[in-house]
């Protein structure tokens, strides 16, 4: 439908936290996900939260098979998730790479659960529920935290390992 403009960094908006959708069958939240949709492919991104594009709502997309921004990860399955909610599976955390449409440019070492469980419902009110590990686990959390108002420079450790890509990664 349409490719939204994407909210960086220093935008309020992106600091709140959403509110569930109440009404699953709703035409706006159809539109809603169709836009998400287009806005994550122009961008490459591999996920893509709806309060990144300005909507206070419960709504995250993410998916991945070959992405220019992330050359070496597994694919992640095409995914609407309305009203998540995630379940940490074990203690275990790994450091990763992480980037943001919202923060382009830029990169961050941030540490996250390799295992996690999530629910909630897609697209049609169907109800979703996986497993996830690995770059699959970390989109997930990422875009998640979006709902709850928090950009991944507040989870990174060091601060020294965040910066712009093409300072970080030089051969």
């Amino acid at each position: 439908m349409a490719v939204r403009k994407i909210l960086k960094m220093g935008n309020p908006l992106l600091l709140r936290q959403a509110e569930p959708v109440r009404d699953i069958h709703a035409p706006d939240l159809q539109a809603l996900i169709e836009d998400m949709f287009d806005t994550m492919a122009a961008s490459n991104g591999a996920g893509l939260a709806a309060p990144q594009i300005g909507v206070l709502q419960r709504v995250v997309i993410f998916g991945v098979e070959a992405n220019p921004r992330y050359p070496d990860a597994e694919t992640v399955p095409t995914t609407v998730l309305i009203n998540p909610q995630l379940e940490l599976l074990g203690d275990a955390t790994e450091p990763g790479w992480e980037g943001c449409l919202s923060i382009p440019g830029m990169r961050g070492l941030v540490p996250r659960h390799l295992r996690i469980r999530y629910h909630g419902v897609d697209e049609q009110g169907n109800t979703l529920q996986r497993e996830a590990e690995g770059f699959h686990a970390r989109v997930v959390q990422h875009e998640c935290d979006h709902l709850d108002g928090i950009l991944y420079p507040f989870r990174i450790e060091d601060v020294r390992m965040f910066g712009f890509e093409d300072e970080l990664f030089v051969p």
